[in-house]
């Protein structure tokens, strides 16, 4: 049974966080790592549409649930494609039994150990922004409550996203979730480079950067810069 009260955390920390300029970045990371407490899940993973209606990856809970994410869209094939273009839910999808689905992701994920999967629409009305994933190294059932759950967990994304604007503000709207998804490329590529230079992992360098754009009070993208531009070949303050 997913927990209560962990979703009602969740919301009121989705309501701090509602203002002009938050970091829909690292909101939306900090929602699938909750998302997965709330849940169980072993791993959970965001796709956005860009303004060509193309999914991209965006957030994800852990480096399992970005890998399985980008299975998908390498392979053009998933749970969260078929939720994005149908707008909705694949739930209890058993990847021992999902290989004529999806010839190349169920089998990959379930070499990676997992076992279910669900995935749930990010929408606006008929507007569709992308969808939340969330995995199971475990067999996971989840009954009609447990759906209403997670769907208002992909709601909270989807209200974050669109920071109440309304339907007239589209071309404001992508072009702010243009701007996301290009930051999510220059963080990749800073979290990756601190993982080398420190010889830890990638999840470890993520939690690194955020930790000091928190503590210094700077946007993800403004200490990816500083990573990739080589100020002390690290963030500052930060330490394995």
């Amino acid at each position: 049974m997913i927990s209560i009260q962990s979703l009602t955390d969740l919301f009121i920390e989705a309501a701090d966080t509602l203002v002009d300029d938050f970091d829909l970045v690292d909101f939306l990371h900090n929602l699938t790592e909750r998302a997965a407490q709330v849940s169980g899940a072993d791993a959970v993973g965001l796709l956005l549409a860009d303004h060509q209606d193309v999914l991209r990856f965006m957030a994800a809970s852990n480096h399992t649930g970005e890998m399985l994410e980008l299975l998908q869209l390498q392979n053009s094939e998933g749970p969260c494609l078929d939720c994005f273009v149908s707008g909705a839910p694949v739930v209890n999808a058993d990847l021992s039994s999902a290989g004529g689905r999806w010839p190349v992701f169920a089998p990959g994920a379930e070499a990676a150990g997992l076992r279910s999967v669900h995935a749930f629409p990010l929408r606006l009305r008929t507007q569709r922004l992308g969808a939340l994933n969330l995995f199971s190294r475990h067999h996971t059932v989840f009954e009609p409550h447990d759906v209403s759950i997670v769907q208002a967990l992909a709601d909270i994304a989807t209200i974050a996203i669109i920071q109440e604007r309304s339907i007239s503000r589209a071309e404001r709207l992508s072009d702010q979730l243009q701007g996301a998804l290009d930051s999510r490329v220059v963080i990749e590529q800073a979290k990756g480079a601190l993982a080398q230079l420190q010889g830890s992992t990638p999840d470890h360098a993520f939690q690194l950067m955020r930790a000091q754009a928190r503590t210094s009070r700077r946007r993800l993208l403004d200490v990816a810069h500083d990573v990739l531009g080589g100020i002390d070949g690290r963030p500052s303050s930060t330490s394995r």
